[in-house]
């Protein structure tokens, strides 16, 4: 998990585990509430800043397997795959945006 500069890692013996740890994180996060709007060169309204990001993953750095959450500053989960090939999902026919993390990964196994 990473949320700001702060990285978390957690091992778990299977991925319902892992995937109930991701739900519990994200809605921490959202519960903390919604990042200041950020002007750099550009303004970024909570909406379009990455709150938190959550991930699973495993495999060798060349081949690593990954599907996540970003938790964004409007309180939205957005879930993903891959790594730095990163891909958005769209969760519309999932109940939570969590069982598209769970059957994306259980696609890969």
């Amino acid at each position: 998990m990473r949320a700001g500069a702060d990285v978390d890692h957690a091992k778990f013996d299977d991925l319902d585990e892992a995937v109930a740890a991701m739900r519990e994180w994200a809605l921490k996060v959202r519960a903390e509430g919604p990042p200041k709007t950020a002007k750099l060169l550009k303004t970024f309204e909570p909406k379009d800043q990455v709150q938190a990001r959550l991930e699973l993953s495993s495999g060798s750095f060349f081949n690593k397997t990954v599907a996540g959450i970003d938790v964004r500053g409007d309180g939205t989960f957005v879930p993903f795959r891959g790594g730095v090939r990163r891909e958005e999902l769209d969760p519309s026919k999932h109940d939570t945006p969590f069982d598209l993390v769970r059957e994306t990964w259980e696609g890969t196994e």
